[in-house]
C-alpha cells in the first residue's frame, strides 16, 4: 500500500510543477499536476506566497503563480533531503 504524501512532498510537487512550466503556471494547470483538491491548493499556496516562495501575478485576465528565487532554493534543498534520506535507505 502506498503511503500518504508528506507535507514536504506536497510542496515540493507544487515547485517543481511550476518549474516545469517555465517558473509560472496558472491556478488550474498547478491543481492538476500537483494532483491537489483546489482547497488544499489554496491553502499551500498561501502559505507559499506568505513565506516568499512563490507570488501571485495577475496578467490579462489571467493569474499565475510565479517561482521566486527563494523557492528555486527550497526545492533544491528538498532534493538534496531526499537524496541523503534515500542513501541511507530510509
Amino acid at each position: 500500500m502506498e503511503r500518504k504524501r508528506t507535507r514536504i512532498d506536497i510542496i515540493h510537487d507544487m515547485i517543481i510543477s511550476i518549474q516545469k512550466k517555465g517558473g509560472k503556471i496558472k491556478p488550474t494547470h498547478l491543481m492538476y499536476k500537483a494532483n491537489l483538491s483546489y482547497n488544499q491548493m489554496n491553502s499551500y499556496l498561501e502559505e507559499l506566497i506568505e513565506k516568499g516562495m512563490i507570488t501571485k501575478v495577475e496578467e490579462k485576465n489571467s493569474t499565475y503563480f510565479v517561482i521566486t528565487e527563494k523557492g528555486c532554493s527550497l526545492a533544491q534543498k528538498i532534493i538534496e533531503m531526499k537524496s541523503f534520506e534515500e542513501s541511507f535507505g530510509l
